[in-house]
């Protein structure tokens, strides 16, 4: 199971907000039914990572449709063989490993 982290930034419109762009994306995931999380600089999902891959074609498209003339993506993907790895289960494995403060240090 893979995770990847999505960032797709349409250049070229006429207005320095990019949240119609977002919603688009998000609009599309929630269609192809993709497991994922809007984060404040990009997309989570989840999958195996030639369906995320494929995913991201077509995503990519989406501003290009709206009329943005250049698209910069950003892509991070991990890649785990060995377990299944989800949305939130990283975050999950570092705060078992944090010590918890006490009182008297906050």
């Amino acid at each position: 199971m893979a995770l990847m982290q999505l960032t797709i930034i349409p250049l070229g419109t006429e207005t320095a907000s990019v949240g119609e762009y977002v919603a688009d994306i998000q609009q599309a995931l929630e269609k192809a039914n993709a497991h994922f999380q809007l984060n404040d600089m990009g997309t989570l999902i989840e999958g195996e990572a030639h369906e995320l891959l494929n995913l991201v074609a077509s995503l990519y498209e989406l501003p290009f449709q709206r009329g943005a003339r250049r698209v910069v993506t950003q892509i991070v993907m991990d890649d785990r063989r060995d377990k299944h790895v989800g949305i939130g289960d990283k975050i999950d494995a570092v705060r078992k490993r944090m010590k918890p403060q006490k009182a008297s240090e906050l």
